[in-house]
């Protein structure tokens, strides 16, 4: 999928999804799939003999009461000894006990399935934590969020129900097809016969269901991105207009989804009534056949009743298996795309840890990146700042700027040359050390649905009250801070929405404040205020950055006059490099960049 020039995934459009819906048509390894899934049942041991237990006991006591049954219609047909109300209570208890062993059955599933839930879930999470940063740029959010809670919620369904299911049926079809051939083996065999088309059938329907199955998750999760894009751009998708565009996109999709639905559900649907047709056929051929044996003296007529009724078990769990086979190909479907996930490869944190050493200058040797293969935002780029001097990285929109942040945080791996922080090459270095001597302001500032405590010491575990209001202080928000309902214990509701764009950003340059980094990178942090913020957090952005080697990405070329070094970028490349005054004398990129604002011109 191709990126902008931040390596940020665009809006999804109509045709967009084309190369996800291959995907998720191509065969699968469904065994492989299965077996997987069922490695999570083996630290489940307790719970799945219990399971299995209840199941035995369930399709035992099943089993024996139409043998009970059988014997009280010979008894009162007088073909047969034995004392009535006996046989009776015995039978009553056994129906008693089949009731209780469901219901434990029941009990039993359903703590396993949400046992399984969490564990899934919780992997889930946590890979997301050691995903790398272009995944989550390359893949929609919400095709994201519906792994975790459709698909694995489908899992859930067919541990809960499925699988007992699968287990019961086979026992019990065991178990009453050797009561039927103890009773009976002729009319055993008879019986067996008509149910071979229901086993047919099932192959050869099972592969569109898983076809169709995957393509439904595939397009659920597409469903759940467009909400989730919408919801998030809300503000920008109404001031455009673009309400019913936006409605009518999601409504082709949903009708994608909804006909996708219909043929997996309408295919998993004919194993129900082509089972009770079988069941049904079934039933006959047993009246008829076995009538005839009866009149021949081969067996009494309490037998007959017994094969009605152990006709109707068998035909019950070969109708469940049936209909379960559907439920069983869309957890398939949903493991997969779960499976998928956590199989990504995870961002590499390993190695030397990060000490700079004399200060955390920085260089740029001959760096080159390109988001999408064969198509470099940055070329050949080399550069150095200085410990403790101020950069600023100035240029139109798509020269690279924001990239050469992302390459420096190791977001992103450079595609040639390398990049060293305080003498370092960061490639050898843990991300984690880097990052924890970093810090990152961005234009679009993301605060915690928590307390502003919460918030200020995001990057730094740990820091006492006095650190933080020490920050508030040095960020210029601490008079905000006081003017809060519960001060720094107020919770920040739907991310700190009630608050403007610049008190946002300086609660974000105090969250710095209190990181106490290294190496700073402000992008853009000053784009979408007015003057008067502007000029609160310029003064908040200077002291913060002093005596630390600061990188600022600006559009607005008046707040990096003071910059002890301005790179000039213009189509990936560094054009131009020195302090203001130097740049406007050459009257060269920068020069242009300067006249162009200053005409009210967009760069």
């Amino acid at each position: 999928m191709a990126q902008n020039e931040r390596g940020a995934r665009p809006f999804l459009r109509p045709g967009g999804p084309g190369a996800r819906f291959a995907e998720a048509e191509r065969a699968a390894d469904a065994r492989g799939t299965l077996r997987r899934l069922f490695g999570y049942f083996a630290g489940e041991k307790p719970a799945v003999a219990g399971v299995f237990i209840s199941v035995a006991l369930a399709t035992l006591f099943g089993v024996l009461a139409p043998l009970l049954q059988s014997r009280a219609i010979d008894i009162l047909a007088g073909t047969e000894q034995g004392r009535i109300g006996s046989v009776l209570l015995l039978m009553t208890a056994v129906y008693l006990l089949y009731c209780g062993a469901k219901l434990l059955q029941g009990r039993l599933s359903a703590g396993l399935s949400q046992r399984l839930v969490l564990r899934l879930r919780a992997q889930i999470f946590g890979k997301l934590v050691r995903l790398p940063v272009p995944y989550m740029d390359s893949h929609s959010h919400g095709d994201v969020m519906s792994r975790m809670t459709n698909d694995v919620e489908s899992l859930s369904s067919a541990a809960s129900m499925s699988l007992p299911s699968v287990f019961s049926g086979v026992l019990m079809i065991a178990g009453a097809s050797a009561a039927m051939f103890w009773s009976c083996w002729q009319l055993a065999l008879v019986s067996f016969a008509s149910m071979l088309l229901t086993a047919v059938a099932t192959r050869l329907l099972s592969g569109p269901v898983r076809r169709c199955s995957r393509t439904r998750q595939a397009l659920l999760g597409e469903l759940n991105g467009r909400v989730e894009e919408f919801v998030s751009g809300y503000r920008t998708v109404t001031a455009c207009g673009r309400g019913e565009r936006s409605a009518e996109e999601f409504c082709a999709v949903s009708d994608r989804l909804l006909r996708a639905g219909i043929q997996a559900d309408a295919l998993s649907g004919i194993f129900g009534p082509l089972a009770n047709a079988v069941s049904n056929l079934t039933f006959i051929i047993v009246t008829v056949c076995g009538g005839y044996f009866a009149v021949e003296g081969i067996i009494s007529v309490g037998v007959i009743s017994a094969f009605l009724v152990y006709a109707r078990l068998l035909g019950r769990p070969v109708n469940e298996l049936a209909m379960v086979a559907g439920q069983l190909m869309s957890a398939v479907a949903a493991a997969e795309r779960v499976f998928a996930m956590l199989d990504e490869a995870e961002e590499d944190m390993g190695g030397e840890d990060f000490r700079p050493g004399g200060g955390a200058g920085i260089t740029f040797e001959g760096v080159s990146f390109g988001y999408v293969p064969g198509r470099d935002v940055l070329k050949d780029v080399s550069f150095s700042i200085p410990a403790g001097q101020k950069a600023a990285l100035v240029g139109s929109s798509g020269s690279g700027k924001t990239t050469v942040a992302n390459l420096l945080m190791r977001f992103y791996e450079p595609g040639r040359g390398r990049i060293l922080v305080g003498g370092q090459d960061i490639a050898k270095v843990s991300r984690s050390s880097l990052r924890r001597s970093m810090d990152i302001v961005l234009q679009d500032v993301s605060l915690l649905s928590d307390t502003v405590r919460v918030n200020l010491g995001y990057a730094r575990e740990g820091a006492s009250d006095g650190e933080l209001w020490l920050a508030a202080e040095r960020g210029r928000c601490s008079a905000l801070i006081r003017m809060l309902p519960q001060g720094m214990d107020t919770v920040l509701e739907a991310s700190g929405a009630s608050l403007s764009q610049g008190e946002r950003q300086l609660l974000s340059i105090a969250r710095s404040f209190a990181a106490d980094p290294d190496v700073l990178i402000l992008d853009e942090a000053t784009a979408s205020v007015d003057t008067r913020t502007e000029k609160e957090i310029q003064a908040a952005m200077r002291e913060v950055m002093l005596g630390r080697t600061a990188i600022i990405i600006a559009h607005r070329l008046s707040t990096i006059r003071d910059a002890d070094i301005i790179l000039v970028m213009d189509g990936g490349r560094i054009v131009e490099k020195g302090r203001h005054g130097e740049l406007m004398a050459r009257r060269g990129r920068y020069w242009e960049l300067c006249r162009l604002q200053l005409a009210g011109r967009e760069t």
